[in-house]
């Protein structure tokens, strides 16, 4: 019974490094295709048959697509992210200021008319109208405790 037994030392160290080193030209390649390909998509100066065109370039025939494109197109490559980075940082900025601007505080004019309402159907009483009112125009009311004001 002659069993072979492979060990650690039947893949010499060398054979591991170049293993490792083609791994890793092999992940670089599949980035490098994809981020091409992003690109092709983000551009907007391309027309449809433009983007058609490089697609197929760079599937059909890939490693001469991808250096074509690099070599034609890739100077404008690193503007194209920087305009779309800057879009997107944009419209976050939007938003966030959209956001903010539904929960500032409102105005003493709208919630005295708020209290006044409360007050006209009968949600708290003169008394209260009178301390919450107080409130308001010193500066220290909220709608929050407007709010509490109104009877349990």
């Amino acid at each position: 019974m002659s069993a072979h037994t492979y060990l650690a030392y039947d893949y010499p160290l060398l054979s591991m490094f170049w293993t490792l080193l083609w791994f890793f030209l092999w992940i670089m390649w599949f980035v490098l295709l994809f981020r091409i390909i992003g690109d092709i998509f983000r551009d907007d100066s391309l027309s449809g048959w433009g983007k058609t065109g490089w697609l197929v370039f760079c599937i059909v025939l890939p490693f001469l697509g991808v250096f074509v494109y690099l070599i034609a197109r890739g100077k404008s490559m690193g503007q194209r992210e920087i305009d779309h980075a800057q879009k997107q940082q944009r419209v976050f900025d939007d938003y966030v200021r959209d956001r903010a601007g539904e929960a500032k505080k409102p105005s003493s004019a709208e919630e005295l008319a708020k209290l006044s309402e409360m007050r006209s159907h009968g949600d708290i009483t003169d008394d209260e109208f009178r301390r919450a009112k107080e409130l308001v125009l010193s500066g220290a009311g909220t709608s929050a405790r407007s709010d509490s004001a109104t009877p349990s």
